[in-house]
């Protein structure tokens, strides 16, 4: 097997433990609109098809004028608590020692400005050679719209790219991109279910990323 020349990473549940920061800034915009607030467990079931997605579910109303409200008002409190226990993995901080001559790239359905200043608070930014999250008129994972362009800033074909991800989002992406992809069981989605759906590597914790690929 040729090992892969660019490995394209998903952040939250894949790199970063996340869930509680951005359970927590979801009740705070409840609580602002006077609205019952929600177990945090459940609010982890929402996480990874970007933000307004999270809200939608969150907030379960069709009602537009709330869902922007909400959108906005939840947008200031996750800027400003988005690093109150947010943490790297296990094993990821080494993982990314390791592949430092690998070229690396961070792919998110969450908001750049968000991930920008989570990797630089975490003091991971300057490992990736590229990062890429949600934007006006992005296409979110699993379109493989930003896989694709990751590949051509980088000048990577396809056949030597690993989308690294937790989810099935991140399988699918991969998939129509035609790039391998590699499922972790350590984060936020079910790992059963990513077994079930055949990746190319399966990696049960973030260290095992380290030899997954030799």
């Amino acid at each position: 097997m040729v090992a892969p020349r660019l490995l394209i990473f998903d952040l939250d549940g894949t790199l970063i433990d996340s869930k509680r920061d951005i359970a927590k800034s979801v009740n705070l915009t409840f609580r602002d609109l006077g609205l019952p607030e929600k177990p945090n467990e459940t609010i982890y079931g929402y996480v990874g098809n970007g933000v307004r997605k999270l809200i939608l579910d969150a907030v379960e109303s069709t009602d537009v004028r709330l869902i922007d409200r909400a959108l906005e008002i939840f947008r200031g409190h996750y800027m400003d608590h988005l690093l109150d226990e947010t943490r790297l993995y296990e094993g990821i901080s080494e993982v990314l020692d390791h592949y430092r001559q690998t070229k690396m790239a961070l792919v998110t359905n969450k908001p750049y400005d968000y991930a920008k200043k989570i990797m630089e608070g975490l003091g991971v930014d300057k490992a990736f050679d590229f990062i890429i999250g949600s934007e006006a008129h992005t296409q979110l994972k699993p379109h493989p719209e930003m896989i694709l362009k990751t590949l051509a800033f980088l000048d990577t074909p396809i056949s030597d790219a690993v989308m690294i991800g937790d989810s099935l989002n991140d399988i699918y992406a991969a998939r129509s991109a035609g790039v391998r992809s590699c499922a972790v069981a350590y984060g936020f989605g079910d790992a059963d279910v990513l077994r079930s759906e055949h990746p190319d590597f399966f990696a049960e914790t973030g260290e095992a990323l380290m030899t997954l690929f030799s």
